[in-house]
């Protein structure tokens, strides 16, 4: 062990590891934070395109009003103010017609049924399903028996219309990932969680780009005496008895102990030799990831009013009108002739990674005229594609199993990630709550436990009668 205060080095820069950082800092350990990058956030980072000279979100990042850690994770570093929340949520069909899901004061789950009964492209029937399959997943949590959710939504009767338009819009935007490809417990936790109480469906909206979000966290570490170490990867780490050595760019360092916070794909190249690998090994090779592709599109008029808006039966899913969601004041009068900057996502964007930036960027085109005519008459002043192909770990049914705890086989080593046994699926918040399960563990082994992870929000109204 070291003299003075216990040292401890997190290897990632992103929002796991951010967080563990944070909570350890404030917990009196001198951390150092490796970032092989020359920013932080990890798959939630922005940066200055080159070939724009835009500062870019490598893809929007959207946030829940039940993502207890993630908004505790904000307000501990200050920057809970820079995030924008939404009661309402539009729905956009080819042609134009809306449809808005919003709350009146009802107790949940009821507080969005007369918007839900009033949806334009959802027939009577459609809403029936709808509605007896939200039912059975409010009154119980089912358990992950092999099946995907898009088996267990043909069992429980719904429409192609229903499935199109409501299950695929909701849970592939949340999971990244194909109804068939989606454990009904992912499915029923992303819906319950939602649903449980009147705010936790709000949707909140950085009104900065990501990275502004994360400066303050390099800023909460550092006024802690830790040090932030960018364009430093590290290549190796070796337990020992005392401590943890790590290899960085051909120089290595001992500390007291170690937060691996990096994707599972980036782990097995740091694992060290040995029987002990081994488990991690063999869990980790049962992951897969999972494609998101942010297409950034520069007009030179406004295109619509709406801050956001989710895309129907196109391969285009949600539209974020940037310009106005970073304005830092209210637009004029004469804003449609202003220059306007929109992000359109696909997630779970498998299809389109093969194809070419100008492909991608005629489909985007092509579709986004078909909900948006304004668009029709714009002139696109610049465009960029990013896609992110290892954007999320695909939550297919079984790999549950597989996600390792954050305890290692060496007791001075933890992991964290959003891949890791968090309880949740793969998102910012998930992320949080790893890093704080590292933090903790830390903690405990360095004799001064203590408690970062914040409970999920409880139940309200008719949600504390179910399940």
């Amino acid at each position: 062990m070291s003299a003075g205060e216990p040292t401890v080095a997190v290897v990632g820069g992103g929002l796991a590891g951010l967080a563990a950082a944070c909570a350890l800092s404030e917990s009196g350990f001198r951390v150092t934070l490796f970032e092989r990058r020359p920013y932080l956030g990890g798959r939630a980072a922005s940066y200055e395109h080159p070939a724009t000279g835009e500062v870019v979100d490598n893809c929007q990042h959207v946030l829940f009003g039940c993502c207890n850690n993630l908004i505790a994770f904000y307000k501990k570093i200050g920057t809970d103010k820079d995030i924008r929340w939404f009661d309402r949520m539009f729905f956009i069909e080819p042609g134009g017609r809306r449809s808005t899901l919003e709350p009146v004061r009802l107790p949940a789950p009821l507080h969005v049924t007369p918007s839900f009964l009033a949806l334009n492209f959802l027939d009577a029937w459609d809403k029936i399903s709808v509605s007896r399959a939200l039912v059975s997943l409010f009154s119980r949590m089912p358990r992950d028996n092999g099946a995907s959710f898009e088996d267990w939504l043909a069992q429980h009767g719904q429409t192609r219309n229903a499935i199109e338009r409501f299950w695929k819009p909701i849970l592939i935007s949340a999971l990244s990932e194909s109804l068939d490809r989606i454990a009904v417990p992912y499915a029923a936790q992303v819906v319950r969680e939602s649903m449980k109480a009147a705010g936790a469906r709000s949707m909140g909206i950085p009104t900065v780009p990501l990275g502004e979000l994360y400066k303050q966290a390099e800023n909460y570490v550092c006024a802690r005496s830790g040090v932030i170490r960018l364009r430093r990867g590290v290549d190796s780490f070796l337990p020992l008895e005392t401590g943890v050595r790590l290899g960085a760019q051909g120089s290595e360092e001992l500390f007291d102990y170690a937060v691996i916070a990096v994707p599972f794909d980036a782990l097995g190249k740091l694992l060290p030799d040995g029987e002990e690998s081994s488990r991690l090994r063999e869990q980790i090779s049962h992951f897969e990831s999972s494609p998101i592709t942010g297409i950034h599109l520069w007009f030179d008029r406004r295109i619509s009013e709406l801050p956001h808006a989710v895309l129907l039966d196109r391969t285009i899913q949600w539209m974020f009108h940037k310009s106005e969601l970073l304005r830092k004041s209210a637009p004029s009068a004469n804003g449609d002739d202003v220059p306007s900057y929109i992000e359109v996502v696909v997630s779970a964007s498998k299809s389109l990674l093969q194809k070419s930036r100008q492909e991608i960027l005629d489909l985007a085109m092509r579709e986004l005229a078909e909900f948006f005519p304004q668009a029709r008459e714009a002139k696109l002043l610049k465009a960029t594609v990013i896609k992110e192909v290892n954007a999320t770990f695909s939550p297919a049914p079984g790999i549950d199993r597989h996600r390792p705890s954050s305890p290692t086989p060496w007791p001075r080593v933890l992991l964290a990630g959003d891949w890791t046994a968090t309880g949740w699926p793969a998102t910012m918040e998930g992320a949080v709550r790893s890093g704080y399960l590292a933090a903790e563990e830390i903690t405990r082994c360095a004799g001064k436990p203590r408690h970062f992870l914040v409970p999920d929000a409880k139940s309200e109204g008719l949600m504390r009668l179910l399940g």
